[in-house]
């Protein structure tokens, strides 16, 4: 190969690498920052095609998606004394992309760690302030919530990173914390029952008091219309046999007795000792030779 064809390959490698260090792309699932001569020049840069100086610009990449950083099982005390091993998780991402690169120099396993000890912190202060029933139920989402809005106030002021979520995985009991705690949230539960059965019966006598109440009115008020019924239709009844008796005095008699005779003489083996010449017998012996 002659000295000509050897220098045009040399510079074509040249502006080749230079032409390749001058171009990068930013993927969406990144955030970066842009440094020129290791000072910063240029912090969260787009995603899409880019264009920097050869050699002496160098752009730093870091993940932009959110991350999880699973924390080890540690051992906290709550107000009344007593240890629970927690094992939790944060969920979390950066947030100001400049700021992040200062305070950690862009290395995650560095913003993991500070992220990780605030965690335990805040965890502790939390635990601290509340017993344990408050903390496996009671209160635990409160817990969560608060330390969630603390702790990424503070790493977006001095690390330039949100915490979105901040969650407890598992929380252990020692053999007899756990026995303790069963004792003492199984005696609430049994207030509890007792209040519920105690409201219940209280109810219960007021309902079956009311029902009573009602059943006498409705006997009472049944009683009153049935003796108005009872008075008008002996009104009635009254009204009508004395219009019938009006209407024909002697055939109402005669009705009447006919009545009385059967009556009397409905039994086979029945004995009357009666005077023939008795009202009784009006009808019987009467004979004015009429037909």
């Amino acid at each position: 190969m002659s000295t000509r064809a050897t220098l045009l390959t040399v510079i074509g490698v040249i502006l080749f690498s230079l032409a390749s260090d001058a171009v990068f792309v930013m993927k969406e699932t990144e955030r970066a920052v842009l440094l020129r001569f290791g000072a910063l020049e240029s912090a969260d840069i787009a995603p899409g095609l880019h264009f920097k100086m050869p050699f002496a610009d160098e752009v730093k990449r870091f993940d932009g998606r959110v991350l999880t950083l699973d924390s080890e099982t540690q051992r906290y005390f709550t107000v009344d004394k007593k240890p629970l091993n927690v094992d939790s998780y944060v969920k979390w991402r950066i947030k100001d992309v400049a700021l992040y690169y200062t305070a950690t120099s862009g290395d995650e396993r560095n913003a993991s760690d500070r992220l990780s000890e605030r965690v335990r912190t805040g965890l502790r202060n939390q635990f601290s302030r509340r017993d344990v029933y408050e903390v496996v139920s009671g209160e635990r989402d409160e817990l969560m919530d608060d330390l969630t809005a603390s702790l990424s106030e503070v790493m977006q002021k001095e690390f330039g990173v949100e915490v979105i979520d901040v969650r407890v995985k598992r929380i252990e009991l020692p053999g007899d914390v756990s026995n303790s705690v069963f004792q003492r949230m199984s005696a609430e539960r049994e207030v509890l029952a007792r209040e519920h059965r105690a409201r219940g019966r209280e109810m219960a006598q007021g309902i079956r008091a009311d029902a009573e109440r009602q059943a006498v009115v409705i006997r009472a008020d049944a009683e009153k219309t049935a003796e108005e019924i009872r008075g008008e239709g002996d009104a009635r009844a009254t009204a009508t046999y004395a219009a019938a008796f009006n209407a024909d005095p002697e055939f109402y008699e005669f009705t009447r007795s006919l009545n009385a005779y059967r009556r009397a003489f409905s039994g086979k083996d029945d004995v009357l000792v009666l005077d023939p010449s008795s009202d009784f017998f009006k009808y019987l012996g009467a004979n004015d030779g009429k037909d």
